[in-house]
């Protein structure tokens, strides 16, 4: 199982002027730097929770269908599946089609059935799922539990911005930060 970003979000979920807000700055001289901050939480909580915040599109390869039938997406929330493909043993492909599939999209992990899936051909990624995940395409859909994580994590990154350079950012967590996210996570037996 194997996840490929093919759109990334065109927004983020924290404006420049939140943010400028929260760390109480006047002026837009460091704007480039909390675009780059901004990112980079948004991409950490993501990483730690599973989520997708923004609307965002992802590729899904398996090699075969679970036994159950049942196939986990653990990008969530998936609000659309657009496409499968499966691949015969020459590699052409075969659009499934979409009518018989039940999608629960906003279980963690996300479940998607399908009614008559045709065997791949191929050994390995002879699955491809393309699909669309995130809150929303606007920062007021996210959870602002998550938007005020990202805030604390932006500001504690913002700190220390001359001891760490934004391309090693993370440079780490702060306090109350893992208490906001901790509903959020997948929890793991």
């Amino acid at each position: 199982m194997t996840y490929a970003q093919t759109t990334p979000p065109i927004a983020e979920p924290l404006t420049l002027a939140e943010v400028r807000a929260h760390l109480r700055l006047d002026d837009a001289q460091e704007d480039a730097l909390l675009s780059s901050l901004i990112a980079t939480a948004r991409e950490h909580l993501e990483r730690e929770t599973g989520l997708c915040l923004m609307a965002q599109a992802w590729r899904l390869y398996l090699d075969d269908w679970p036994a159950d039938g049942i196939i986990r997406i653990a990008k969530s929330p998936v609000q659309a599946i657009q496409s499968i493909t499966v691949f015969d043993a020459d590699g052409a492909p075969l659009q499934v089609p979409l009518e018989d599939h039940l999608l629960d999209g906003a279980g963690r992990p996300a479940r998607l059935w399908l009614r008559h899936p045709p065997i791949p051909g191929q050994a390995m990624n002879g699955i491809e799922i393309e699909f669309f995940a995130g809150f929303g395409e606007a920062g007021t859909d996210v959870p602002d539990t998550l938007k005020r994580a990202m805030l604390i994590h932006v500001g504690h990154m913002f700190a220390f911005r001359g001891v760490i350079s934004p391309d090693q950012q993370p440079a780490g967590i702060p306090a109350g930060y893992e208490r906001l996210i901790a509903p959020f996570r997948m929890r793991r037996l």
